[in-house]
């Protein structure tokens, strides 16, 4: 973007936020805290996923963990829950929520799936992979731990040729069009994983500070992850 020039929001930004959310914790919720406050988003969507295709099934049930998220978020008027994914029978893919979501916001809403740096080397193997990006746009997010995107040697050949043209430098791109854009947002990297809260849980260790208390306490008084890793 030149000095001076004048960004026009022509696509307002919605972020879609999926993931099995097994438990939701502060990692999630200071990502998405951040890409509200330095992308342009206008909301976030959380998305927990159903039954996943490429990933053992949650330890958690799929309402236990639509209303751990419910919890996490409900102080928040810019966080919303979406239970489409939780509510499918079957096994659940990205690009079928997505093209629901198109279908629902219409042609004039820039869409933004938040996926962490893991998932973002891997998404080759996702259904109908290429199709996601005439859906929405990708913004990565890095996690502890994991390579950077920036050094596309790091990614598989087939990734690399889509990143290699869908690269967005800004992300005041993301509002120039409604999709196809790879977004790579620099967000705090908190050193907190769901599956260390689930050992921390089956070894009956404390979990507090690493979530917010109210999903704690619905931790405690379910009796979820007592045996569960």
């Amino acid at each position: 973007m030149l000095a001076g020039e004048e960004v026009i929001d022509k696509f307002p930004l919605v972020g879609i936020y999926g993931g099995t959310f097994d438990p939701i914790h502060y990692g999630h919720l200071r990502i998405a805290e951040e890409l509200l406050d330095f992308t342009g988003l206008k909301r976030m969507i959380f998305v927990p996923s159903g039954a996943p295709r490429l990933r053992a099934a949650p330890a958690a049930s799929r309402g236990h963990r639509a209303a751990m998220v419910q919890l996490a978020i409900q102080d928040n008027n810019r966080f919303a829950l979406d239970e489409r994914e939780i509510n499918r029978p079957g096994i659940s893919t990205t690009v079928q929520s997505l093209r629901e979501y198109r279908c629902e916001l219409g042609e004039n809403t820039a869409l933004c799936f938040v996926l962490g740096i893991d998932a973002f080397v891997k998404i080759n193997h996702w259904s109908e992979w290429q199709a996601l990006f005439n859906l929405c746009h990708l913004i990565v997010v890095g996690r502890p731990g994991f390579v950077s995107v920036d050094d596309e040697k790091n990614l598989p050949a087939a990734i690399r040729k889509e990143y290699s043209v869908r690269h967005a430098e800004d992300a005041d791109d993301l509002a120039r069009q409604p999709s196809g854009c790879i977004y790579t947002a620099r967000t705090s990297l908190l050193e907190i994983s769901a599956s260390h809260i689930r050992s921390l849980i089956s070894a009956g260790k404390s979990i507090r500070y690493l979530l917010p208390e109210s999903v704690s306490e619905y931790i405690k008084s379910n009796r979820l992850y007592t045996g569960n890793l």
